[in-house]
């Protein structure tokens, strides 16, 4: 089976590259914006008649699409993850290559869930931010197009290769300064928020097995147990050693609260946001991460607060039903976030 990988450079797209590569079946072809595709390709800025000349002559039976943005404002997020997918499928829909498309969703598509709930594919979605919405946008697209399509919304992935600025793996960074300071106090704000963390080795486990099935639609790819951030920094704290105390500050993920570093006291005590952090680019659109996490504030920007409590536009609660997967992928997730998180700390401890 030959499978042509679009974001094999990607956060989740490096892991489903290795796993495909682990199948002796494939033949795996990567397309992307980087020097080290195989085929050089920007959806966002490329023609669907130049992408379905390179269908048609590569002829793949699946196209995975693991690319996108996560981070710009509205108009780059639509650019990467609206425009790029209607590339796609356009490109697809005029080959004769006859290719299964798996696209990679995201659980910021549903939006806000109640709390306790589990959410099932037949939700309606309600995304809370531009990110949500230019992620449904391409899953309207893809689940419109007529191809042979499934969607899979990935909820909060997490494990190796987890980026520095997303809220695990900037819990991961606050510990190791604290560690390597040998401060005995780190303080977390924004550790309220309850979400759906999956394994990224999982994700790829899934998008394998999507692109070996029949299955069509939307299907979710989690781990069916909401964890509350502070629990998941409790977890962290043993797999990493850390001895010190772990301090909440109190309020919402929006509310104001230090910058990792030290107080103005003579306390030593490292301060972190794990959600509440307000990052704009030059033009002061918001960038939000997949899961709402910010950059760190200058003391000048603590004048104003952020926008919304839950800058991913989830609101403090998201859990995934994964019958789904299970029934028509045979899929279930094998990873336990304790593994994960230890992957995490792992890299984080390397840079110390």
């Amino acid at each position: 089976m030959r499978v042509l990988l679009i974001g094999a450079n990607g956060y989740i797209g490096r892991f489903v590259a290795d796993r495909l590569l682990a199948d002796p079946a494939v033949q795996l072809t990567a397309l992307g914006r980087g020097d080290d595709a195989d085929v050089r390709f920007d959806l966002a800025t490329g023609s669907p008649g130049a992408l379905t000349r390179f269908l048609d002559a590569v002829h793949p039976g699946v196209v995975v699409n693991c690319a996108g943005a996560t981070r710009g404002g509205a108009r780059e997020l639509t650019r990467h993850n609206t425009v790029a997918v209607a590339t796609v499928c356009e490109a697809l829909r005029r080959s004769g290559c006859g290719a299964r498309l798996v696209q990679v969703g995201c659980s910021a598509e549903y939006g806000p869930s109640q709390p306790g709930s589990s959410t099932a594919e037949d939700a309606v979605p309600r995304p809370g931010g531009p990110y949500g919405v230019s992620k449904l946008a391409a899953t309207e697209l893809v689940l419109g197009s007529g191809l042979d399509a499934v969607v899979l919304r990935v909820f909060s992935p997490a494990g190796p290769g987890t980026p520095a600025g997303s809220p695990l793996g900037r819990l991961a960074e606050a510990m190791r300064r604290a560690m390597q300071s040998g401060d005995g106090e780190l303080r977390l704000g924004g550790l309220g928020a309850q979400r759906d963390f999956i394994d990224v080795r999982d994700v790829a486990r899934a998008v394998h097995a999507a692109s070996l099935s029949a299955a069509q639609g939307v299907i979710n790819i989690g781990s069916g147990r909401a964890v509350r951030l502070r629990d998941a920094a409790a977890t962290l704290a043993r797999v990493a050693g850390y001895g010190g105390a772990l301090h909440e500050l109190d309020g919402p993920p929006g509310a104001l609260r230090p910058t990792i570093g030290h107080p103005r006291t003579e306390s030593v005590a490292h301060r972190v946001d794990a959600l509440g952090h307000h990052r704009t680019d030059a033009l002061g659109h918001h960038r939000p991460d997949p899961l709402g996490g910010r950059g760190e504030r200058t003391d000048s920007e603590h004048a104003a607060p952020a926008p919304h409590p839950y800058p991913d536009g989830c609101g403090s609660w998201q859990q995934a039903d994964v019958r789904t997967a299970r029934d028509r992928l045979g899929w279930r997730p094998r990873i336990a976030l304790e593994e994960s998180l230890a992957d995490i700390w792992m890299e984080a401890a390397c840079r110390i």
